[in-house]
């Protein structure tokens, strides 16, 4: 069963992940049109072309969802928390993407491939995980059947894109500035990103890590449903448009070679391992963009510590990072009847 027939509302369809779940709807519906775009009272009266049909963006309102089976929310957290609720009650399935419910515990916080069985628990929201989580627990699940994992650190490097469309107009706009002697001076992110390099993504908090490495910690923990794992996350903002990148080291209880992981990463669904450095191969944002899976490379014994290992890992932010992830997450909570209005 999937998503066709199903009236389906997209809350931000004007934003760059509303963007990109209409794009992934032309793709795997190409015959749906039976929709509802959404977004602020700013954006309402755009017109979006959806499979071959042109809509009319509404701003989103306390009634706007008396008739959706599945809503797709990726806003603020500020405008999730008011229409989130709203929506469920009206009878939506709700997946959102922004950072509202995540660790709710009456929410479920969902990577299909990871722990799908936990959609049997949802009560009308199904939250989304934060766009860098996502691959980092896409990896490390297989991993564990190997062994468990006793520690995970990561280190990203994400793209502008994370931070929205003004932050990737910022980047090309102090490029060209910078190229011709001219300042970058920052607006839309905390410090110039042409031809820089900054680790400072969200606010930070009382313990020094920022809101976004705390995300990875505690979401990494709640979609592995293990909340005593030992977890760190040091997250930089790069120049590039699109993909975020990890590095990531896992340790283990017991040894796992480089040889295994690899065998256990290729039977992973939505995993692509790209590992053979000597001939060049290896993932890069560029290469990871516009494609669905999450790509490993790199993969090698961790020199620091006789369990662990080291990685590579890349995946487009905007699709399996967001979009993406919740249309699989809906197509499998209709698989499963778990959506409520198919009941």
């Amino acid at each position: 069963m999937d998503l066709q027939g199903l009236k389906l509302a997209v809350v931000g369809a004007t934003g760059a992940v509303g963007q990109e779940t209409l794009r992934l709807i032309e793709d795997r519906y190409p015959q749906h049109t039976n929709l509802k775009l959404l977004a602020s009272k700013r954006s309402a009266g755009r017109k979006i072309n959806v499979n071959g049909a042109t809509f009319t963006v509404s701003e989103a309102t306390e009634d706007s969802f008396d008739d959706v089976d599945i809503a797709f929310i990726s806003v603020s957290t500020e405008a999730s928390l008011h229409f989130g609720p709203i929506a469920a009650a009206a009878g939506a399935m709700v997946i959102d993407d922004s950072s509202a419910f995540r660790m709710d515990p009456k929410v479920p916080l969902v990577v299909p491939e990871v722990n799908g069985d936990d959609l049997a628990w949802h009560d009308g929201i199904v939250s989304i995980p934060n766009c860098s989580t996502t691959p980092l627990v896409m990896v490390a699940h297989p991993l564990r059947q190997a062994s468990p994992i006793r520690r995970i650190l990561a280190d990203t490097y994400q793209s502008v894109s994370g931070a929205g469309g003004a932050a990737m107009n910022e980047l090309r706009d102090q490029t060209r500035t910078v190229m011709h002697g001219g300042p970058a001076e920052p607006q839309a992110q905390p410090q110039a990103i042409a031809f820089n390099v900054f680790p400072h993504i969200d606010g930070f908090t009382a313990t020094g890590y920022t809101r976004e490495e705390e995300k990875m910690i505690n979401e990494s923990r709640k979609i592995l449903h293990e909340p005593e794992m030992a977890v760190s996350a040091t997250c930089v903002r790069v120049p590039v448009f699109v993909s975020h990148c990890v590095a990531a080291h896992l340790e283990f209880d017991q040894p796992v070679s480089p040889g295994e992981a690899r065998e256990l990463l290729n039977g992973m669904p939505g995993v692509t391992v790209q590992d053979d450095p000597a001939q060049g191969v290896y993932p890069t944002p560029v290469e990871a963009a516009g494609r669905d899976d999450v790509f490993v490379g790199r993969i090698r014994q961790d020199a620091s510590h006789p369990n662990g290992l080291a990685m590579w890992v890349v995946t487009d932010n905007l699709v399996k990072g967001a979009a993406l992830n919740a249309l699989q997450i809906a197509e499998h909570a209709v698989e499963r009847g778990e959506v409520h209005g198919l009941r």
